[in-house]
């Protein structure tokens, strides 16, 4: 699995972090070409995404449905059977243990439905983790939660930029999806492990997850374009 002909445009993921569908069409309208992936979050899933995924898939859009599932095995399997019906391209659901993660591929069955494995909310440093019970750092929790996903039979994970470099070593193809993005000079706002385009891409970072840098700019397709720039010269850089 690999992204090398994948256009730096196609390697956005742009964040529907919206509370309506009505505004999310709208930022989708503002947005056209200029993303390949339309991300629709538990806040939207809630107000009709999922209704709203099916749509966009029909359309030809991809489309990536971050639910990060974790229940019992039954209840992640039938979830993953009934998203893969909608037509999307990604689902993540949590990394935390083999039983979850062999649910969601056995309710994956044989449809296109590419599952991510979320590792570490990058929100989150190793202090968050203690009161977890986690006595691990970050990387070594990350490294970890993505060997027990590619073990499973995942497509990729979600992680960090600061982590994807350790892991594009150990990984081979096997996707990495960051979120957490900032343009250097930028409010890193509620993250924590961010990262700017460059360096996620440089480190290893296949597709990137962008949500205010572009969704709460003056002009979403302008900043779009403008990050895709970015990740066609951290390309070219090597």
């Amino acid at each position: 699995m690999t992204t090398d002909t994948v256009s730096p445009k196609d390697r956005i993921i742009v964040a529907l972090d919206v509370p309506h569908v009505d505004e999310a069409r709208a930022l989708i309208k503002k947005l056209g070409d200029s993303v390949g992936v339309f991300k629709i979050g538990l806040e939207l899933i809630y107000a009709g995404g999922l209704a709203l995924a099916e749509e966009l898939a029909k359309d030809g859009h991809r489309v990536f449905l971050d639910a990060k599932l974790l229940d019992i095995e039954a209840t992640v399997e039938r979830a993953t059977a009934a998203i893969a019906k909608t037509g999307a391209h990604f689902l993540t659901v949590h990394a935390t243990d083999r039983k979850t993660l062999n649910a969601a591929v056995r309710g994956r069955g044989d449809s296109a439905l590419k599952l991510l494995g979320v590792t570490v909310l990058t929100n989150l440093d190793r202090s968050d983790l203690s009161e977890q019970g986690i006595d691990m750092p970050p990387l070594a929790l990350v490294q970890e939660r993505a060997r027990l996903s590619q073990d499973a039979g995942f497509d990729g994970i979600v992680a960090s930029g600061k982590e994807a470099a350790a892991l594009h070593e150990r990984l081979r193809n096997f996707l990495i999806v960051t979120p957490g993005i900032r343009q250097a000079g930028t409010d890193v706002q509620d993250q924590t492990r961010v990262v700017t385009p460059t360096i996620a891409v440089q480190s290893g970072a296949d597709y990137l997850v962008i949500g205010r840098p572009i969704t709460r700019a003056d002009d979403p397709r302008a900043a779009a374009q403008e990050i895709a720039e970015e990740i066609a010269g951290a390309i070219e850089a090597g």
